[in-house]
């Protein structure tokens, strides 16, 4: 199985974020999968044969250390009831993103250890060309969205050596996601062009058990909660202030942004209460080439 090429039936966004016809919305997605992880396989001993169709990207996409951390969730009714509505959903040929191979790309980017940040977001962008499983990150070339471009606002005021990254990947977070930013949306799949079309299916309650395992971690880590939607997610955690910083503040949309986000330096506060404890900062740069000064 190491290597092995398996394809799926995805919502494959465009080459352009002007397409506007929906002809390659379920082309076939080819994908490297690796050789299986001994609890992996013991757990698919253990599964039916519908079982293994229904968790077949779960065990074929989603991080080893994140996999054996969420397992128990995978045969819980409302896990299996989600994977039956998406089945459904792709047998009709409906157009889904992010594509299914980029719906656990939080997982593989940030692996369960390696989270130092989490910023949580909504619902995943349902356009083409946009959404591939980080929230507020876009594919390349679609520009940055509002909120983003907030967001970048926001790390200018804290860091004015921050460089607003532009051209075509300007609005892909991925470098964030790879130094320990779990970029987590609440639900994870939509329907294309309609909104929170997915939200009540499961993953609010899925997304829930994985904010908790990264809290439980016995990691220092820092939680971005923006906007009520964010901080009603952990109204009912128990944070150790000891072990995880809340930064709270309205949500970067432009909605909402100016009253008083950009007066939140959420992005500094993060990298000094790291340092304050003995971990290193997160470095926020995306441009080429940009260094910024952190001890500042």
């Amino acid at each position: 199985m190491l290597n092995e090429k398996r394809v799926f039936d995805a919502a494959v966004n465009s080459a352009s974020v002007t397409e506007t016809t929906e002809t390659r919305a379920n082309e076939k997605l080819e994908i490297n999968i690796p050789e299986p992880s001994d609890f992996k396989k013991q757990f698919i001993t253990k599964l039916t044969d519908e079982q293994k169709e229904l968790l077949d990207l779960e065990i074929n996409t989603l991080e080893d250390s994140w996999f054996q951390a969420l397992s128990k969730e995978f045969l819980k009714p409302y896990f299996l009831d989600l994977k039956k509505f998406l089945k459904t959903q792709y047998n009709a040929k409906q157009t889904i993103f992010p594509p299914q191979n980029e719906i656990y790309s939080w997982s593989r980017l940030t692996p369960l250890n390696q989270v130092k940040a989490i910023i949580l977001g909504q619902d995943p962008y349902h356009n083409f060309n946009q959404a591939h499983g980080l929230a507020f990150s876009v594919k390349d070339p679609t520009p940055p969205p509002p909120s983003l471009k907030n967001m970048y606002k926001g790390l200018k005021i804290d860091y004015p050596d921050f460089v607003i990254p532009t051209g075509s990947s300007a609005g892909d977070l991925t470098k964030w996601a790879a130094r320990g930013v779990l970029l987590l949306n609440t639900c994870l799949t939509v329907k294309a062009h309609e909104a929170n079309s997915h939200s009540k299916k499961g993953w609010e309650q899925f997304t829930e058990v994985v904010l908790k395992k990264a809290i439980e971690n016995d990691k220092k880590i820092v939680l971005f909660l923006w906007g009520m939607p964010a901080q009603k997610r952990v109204v009912n955690m128990k944070l150790n202030p000891e072990k995880i910083h809340v930064l709270k503040s309205v949500h970067p949309s432009p909605l909402s942004a100016r009253r008083g986000y950009f007066e939140g330096h959420h992005y500094i506060q993060c990298n000094k209460w790291l340092m304050e404890n003995g971990e290193q900062p997160i470095d926020w740069a995306l441009a080429d080439g940009n260094t910024i000064d952190y001890t500042k």
